[in-house]
Formats: structure tokens, C-alpha cells, sequence
């Protein structure tokens, strides 16, 4: 809500403009009614129906006026509601990242409802609000106003019957807020089973599990339909509320004002100036408003509560700590995802110094993944600390972290611009000859001179297939080829802890070494999350991630000490010689 209101008053001239244009929309609900009254005083019934159609023509003119209000309204909308959308954008991505138990390698089902439904619903009612709501109080207020300066005897009996309505209307909006709420919390589960499922359908037909499935997300369906048939229900009585608002006051006027103008309190031309105002300005800014307060503003209130109890908590942005170099230590780290989950990785100590290069290799789903969010600072350890530096990396200041520490995923993410942008990211002050050499030494210097150089375009989406296409002027990269970009754009930077997450997993064997080499000799603490085992034979030290029997040691060691170690390799078909090993489960690792 914080975010909301300071995102809106950021825009302030926008809402100044805004609110000349809504003086302007006002100017016909306010003299409708006393334009035709003085047509049918002053013109008419005075036997000067050119002064009567003169008034009208006045009338036409003041419409066209505020129509052009209406125009300017819509057209400054954008200004206003565009930057509210970025802000809640950037904070839902902020919270699904920087969460404390994001999900696994997978996408967040949930966090996508939140940015496709939720933030589009605060979107659409906050322009809705602005445009109509404004509208309709506006245009109810100036009606109103209108109907106490030219029919005051009547005035009352428009009034008591609009003040019933919306002490009714107010008695039923906490229904109405408790129903939305139900139904966007239904269509967010549905949204979570169902992507739950379709991220699990090779999983669920292999089980044969496809009854189960159907069920699961059927019930959610279930759900989310009662739902929105509670909601029908109280839309419906919603309607009959504002019903009495709406038509009453005309219903009296019509039953009142014969008598009224018979009786000589009341001209004709203020009866039929009354009637205008009701039927034609009040009675439908009447039922905007309350269709507009009972839907758009309630929907934005409850999707913005919603934002803030669904977004997790940010974890620490850092402190102010400053390390003493890059060498990494694991004191007693244990992690799980879920606070009753069975940890993946437990009680693991390791010590890496700047030199120092870290096969990590084990079973998939083990916890090789979650070790790097550890060594990153992009998990925070449920016990124990992860120090760089000899500070936790938690507590370092977070431009210096961000520095420090350099990490690139499998799914590498090459963005539209040129080569250049795309390698200079992390290294901004790099020279051209230094990211040339980078790229020659990681072993992208054909790629980059394939893409025209430094400054070649290229696309941001990345094909699967081997080889480089066209999009347009801009060249679309194959996997492997946006693996090698990432890897030069890590190469490139100043950080002394560098994490590769299977990030050679689409590269050739060949191109795969080249690039392990390289960073072997760049420097620092080198930590490779291995996709084939041959990065365990090119490494100083291996780690093995096998549930509880962690171990560490170098190749040879573990091929005599580890049964898992060996016959992981005999199984992928590398070379089985022999070499004690060091155990890292509850002991410290060197």
C-alpha cells in the first residue's frame, strides 16, 4: 500500500492536470438541468421559443465542452498508471527472487498469477478509479448542487433517498470485501495446482498418476466456481441497493412536482430541470459510483493486500561489512527447503582460499543448486554461516557483494543490444581489448567475430538448435552460444568468487574444458557445479553431495575411499584409478 500511494504522489503534476480536467468534465452535470430550466422559463412557456432553443444550444456547447474534459482525462491516464504498474512489477520480481524459500528450478506459478492478475487488476482499477470514479463523484456532487440551486422545495427528496442508499451500500462492503478476497485467493490456488501439475506431467504419467492430477486441480476449480457465485450474490444485492438510490428520487420527483408547480412553489421549468438532472446525470453517476466502489476500488484493495501477504519477505539486502579478501568458509551450514523439509545440505563445513578450484558433483536434485545459492548470498542458511572474506555474506554491503561474487545459471540470459552490452555488464569500465581477450581466452573469440564484433546486434531469445539464425538485423543465439557469452561476461568481471551452476552444460566437451581452464588460471575461488563429470578429473578438490555422506577430497582420493564416487564414474565411462579422503559432514574440509 506504501508503494502504491508513493508511486501515485511521485506523479503529482500528472494528478494536477488531471484535476482541471475534472473542473472542466463537471461544468455540463452542473448547469445541465439549470440550462434547460431557464430554456423553458425564460424561452418557452415565455413565448420566446428562439431564447429557448438559444439556452439549448448553450447546453449542446457546455456538453461538448466536457466531453473534451473527458478526452484530456484519458489522454493524461497513461502517465499515472503506467509507472504504478513497473513499481508493483519490480516489487512482485524483487519478492519471488530475493524470497527466502523460492522454489526449486522451476517457475513460481503463483508469482506469475501475481504479476498477470493481481498487478493487472490494480492496474485496471486504478485506472477505472481515476477515470470513472472521479467521474462519478464529480458528476454526483455538481448534480446535486445543481438540484439545491434550482429546486430546493425537492431538493430533500432527491437527497433522504441517495443518503439511505449509501449507508446500505456502506453496511454491505465488508460482504463484498471478504467475497473478492475469497475469489482471488481461488483463482491464485487454481492457478498454483494447475502449474504444479503441468511443470510435474512427464513425472504424473510416468506414475500414472493422471486421475490424481485431474482431481487435484478439479476441486481447485470447484472451489474458485463457489466462489464467484458467492460474489454473484452479493453483486446482485449490491445492485437493488443502488436501485433505490437511483430511481426513488426520480419516482418522487415525478409524483411531487405536479402538485408543486400547481401550487405555484415550483416552476415548471425547475421541475423539468430536476428531472433532467436525475435522469440523465444523477441516476447514472449513482450506479457508476457504486459499481465503481464495489468492484474497482474493492478490487484494488483486496489485490494490493493480497501483493503484500503473498510477495515473501525480501531477505537482507546486505549490510555494511567489508571482507578481507575472497577466500570462502562453511561453518555448520544446514538447509532446507521448508521448515519441517529434510535438509539437503547439513552441518557442511569447507574451506576454499583465493587459488582454489571446487568440483561439485552429485546425483540431480541432491543439492548442488542450493550450494550455490549459499555461496552467492541468494539463500540464507536455516544454521549455521557462509563467510567471504571473513565476513557473512549476508552482511556484506551489497554493491561490494554484487562485486565480489559472480555466479551464471544453465538457463543463461543473453538480453537484446549488442556484444558488447551484453559482456561489459558486469565490467562496465572494461576496455575493448579486454573483453576481446576475455573472449579469446574463454574461447568465444570466433562467436563474438561471427556477430560482427563488439558492437554486433544481437536478439534476446536463444534457439536450441547448434547454430545462430537471423531475427531481422539481429542475430538469435543457439543455447550454447549465449553459455559462452555469460561465461566471458563472468571472465570479464573483477569477482574473486566465481560460481558456474552447470553453465557449460550446452557446450561441446572441448569448448567445455577450454572454459573451465580458463577460469582455473584467472584466480580467486572457482566453484563449478559440474554438468559432466570430467570437470570432477580437471578440478583441484571434489565435493560429492550424496545425502548425508558428503565428501571431499581430489579425484584419486575418492575413487578408493567413495563406492558412490566410482561408480558414478565407471557409469559415465571416465578414468577409474585409485589414491585418504577427507569427510565434510560435521568436520571441517581443507
Amino acid at each position: 500500500m506504501r508503494l502504491y500511494w508513493t508511486t501515485l504522489a511521485s506523479q503529482w503534476r500528472g494528478g494536477l492536470a488531471l484535476l482541471g480536467c475534472s473542473v472542466l468534465e463537471s461544468v455540463p452535470a452542473f448547469l445541465s438541468g439549470r440550462l434547460v430550466e431557464r430554456a423553458v422559463n425564460h424561452g418557452f412557456a415565455a413565448g420566446s421559443p428562439g431564447l429557448g432553443i438559444a439556452w439549448l444550444l448553450v447546453f449542446a456547447a457546455v456538453a461538448v465542452l466536457g466531453a473534451f474534459g473527458s478526452r484530456l482525462v484519458w489522454q493524461r491516464l497513461g502517465t499515472l498508471v503506467e509507472p504504478l504498474r513497473d513499481a508493483l512489477v519490480g516489487a512482485v520480481v524483487r519478492g519471488v527472487l530475493r524470497g527466502r524459500a523460492p522454489q526449486r528450478r522451476r517457475s513460481d506459478a503463483s508469482g506469475v498469477a501475481r504479476i498477470t492478475q493481481h498487478v493487472e487488476v490494480i492496474r485496471d482499477a486504478t485506472a477505472g478509479m481515476l477515470v470513472q470514479g472521479r467521474g462519478m463523484v464529480v458528476t454526483t456532487v455538481a448534480a446535486l448542487a445543481g438540484v439545491f440551486s434550482i429546486a430546493g422545495p425537492l431538493a430533500w427528496a432527491v437527497a433522504l433517498p441517495v443518503l439511505v442508499s449509501v449507508l446500505a451500500f456502506g453496511c454491505l462492503l465488508p460482504t463484498l470485501a471478504s467475497r473478492q478476497r475469497t475469489l482471488t485467493l481461488a483463482d491464485e490456488h487454481t492457478a498454483e495446482a494447475a502449474g504444479t501439475v503441468l511443470a510435474g506431467m512427464r513425472d504424473v504419467v510416468a506414475c500414472g498418476a493422471e486421475a490424481t492430477a485431474v482431481a487435484s486441480v478439479h476441486d481447485r476449480i470447484e472451489v474458485q466456481a463457489a466462489a464467484a457465485t458467492r460474489m454473484g450474490t452479493a453483486t446482485a444485492m449490491r445492485t437493488l441497493i443502488v436501485a433505490i438510490g437511483a430511481f426513488v428520487p426520480l419516482l418522487l420527483v415525478l409524483a411531487l412536482a405536479p402538485g408543486m408547480v400547481a401550487a405555484g412553489t415550483l416552476t415548471a421549468g425547475a421541475a423539468l430541470g430536476t428531472v433532467v438532472y436525475l435522469s440523465a446525470t444523477l441516476q447514472p453517476a449513482l450506479q457508476g459510483l457504486a459499481a465503481t466502489a464495489s468492484t474497482v476500488v474493492l478490487r484494488l484493495l483486496v489485490a494490493l493486500r493480497r501483493l503484500g501477504e503473498a510477495c515473501p519477505s525480501p531477505a537482507k539486502e546486505g549490510g555494511v561489512a567489508e571482507p578481507r579478501g575472497c577466500a570462502v568458509r562453511l561453518r555448520g551450514v544446514t538447509f532446507g527447503w521448508g521448515e519441517h523439509a529434510e535438509p539437503i545440505v547439513r552441518d557442511l563445513d569447507l574451506d576454499l582460499d583465493p587459488g582454489e578450484h571446487l568440483a561439485v558433483v552429485g546425483p540431480s536434485g541432491i543439492g548442488k543448486s542450493t550450494l550455490a545459492g549459499l555461496l552467492t548470498g541468494m539463500l540464507e542458511p536455516q544454521r549455521g554461516r557462509v563467510l567471504i572474506g571473513g565476513e557473512p555474506v549476508g552482511e556484506i554491503r551489497t554493491g561490494l557483494r554484487h562485486r565480489l561474487v559472480a555466479f551464471t545459471p544453465q538457463e543463461s540470459y543473453v538480453f537484446a543490444g549488442t556484444v558488447r552490452e551484453n559482456i561489459a555488464l558486469f565490467a562496465p569500465s572494461a576496455t575493448d581489448n579486454q573483453l576481446l581477450a576475455a573472449a579469446e581466452t574463454v574461447g568465444a573469440g570466433e562467436l563474438v567475430e561471427r556477430l560482427g564484433g563488439l558492437y554486433g546486434e544481437v536478439g534476446h531469445a536463444v534457439h536450441t538448435g547448434p547454430t545462430a539464425g537471423e531475427a531481422g538485423e539481429r542475430k538469435v543465439l543457439s543455447a550454447g552460444e549465449a553459455q559462452l557469452l555469460s561465461l566471458v561476461r563472468l571472465y570479464a568481471c573483477p569477482a574473486g568468487v566465481i560460481v558456474l551452476d552447470e553453465a557449460t552444460a550446452n557446450l561441446d566437451p572441448a569448448a567445455e574444458a577450454r572454459a573451465e581452464w580458463a577460469f582455473a588460471e584467472r584466480g580467486g575461488v572457482l566453484v563449478v557445479i559440474a554438468h559432466r563429470l570430467s570437470s570432477a578429473l580437471r578440478a583441484r578438490r571434489v565435493l560429492v553431495m550424496d545425502g548425508n555422506d558428503t565428501l571431499l577430497g581430489g579425484h584419486e582420493e575418492l575413487l578408493a575411499t567413495s563406492s558412490r564416487y566410482a561408480e558414478m564414474m565407471r557409469a559415465w565411462g571416465g578414468r577409474v584409478s585409485a589414491g585418504p579422503v577427507l569427510p565434510v559432514t560435521r568436520a571441517a574440509a581443507r
